[in-house]
């Protein structure tokens, strides 16, 4: 299993859609807070359906708060747009957590250089700056799931 951590998510509607695909792919949810909505907040119940209820995502009140319980670094992978590695070249391992920063913001660089070896990008062109939060997580979490699928637990 993965685990997928959203650092200061911004849009109620993203964090609900990526909360669907995590129940639906068996991926872990972290939320390092501080968010600018209300994680209970009704648009991310609406954007997440009635998988919101299944998902039971880790809270962390800081990004601080998170690495004083996860400190590997090596299992980190930070998506970002600060990068020419692509993301399927990354070797994606079960267990790895995958970061992901917030809409506007992005991951902080001073976090991202501790293992900056894992910093990952998904190609764009040129017109392009930037996919949507949930549109990326969905990309990179498959690519990690296939590497893995002799471990992954789907529905037949």
């Amino acid at each position: 299993m993965f685990n997928i951590v959203l650092v200061h998510p911004q849009i109620p509607q993203n964090t609900g859609a990526i909360g669907r695909l995590c129940v639906n792919a068996n991926l872990n949810l972290h939320i390092i807070k501080p968010t600018i909505f209300d994680i209970d907040e009704k648009a991310v119940r609406r954007a997440g359906l009635d998988y919101w209820k299944k998902l039971n995502p880790t809270i962390w009140e800081s990004l601080d708060d998170f690495l004083n319980t996860n400190s590997d670094f090596d299992k980190f992978h930070f998506a970002t747009t600060k990068t020419d590695k692509l993301y399927y070249d990354a070797k994606f391992k079960t267990g790895d957590f995958i970061f992901f920063g917030g809409e506007s913001t992005g991951l902080p660089m001073d976090f991202m250089k501790k293992n900056w070896k894992n910093a990952i990008t998904i190609p764009m062109g040129e017109s392009g700056r930037s996919l949507n939060l949930a549109m990326s997580v969905g990309i990179i979490a498959y690519e990690a799931i296939r590497q893995n699928i002799k471990n992954f637990e789907f529905r037949k």
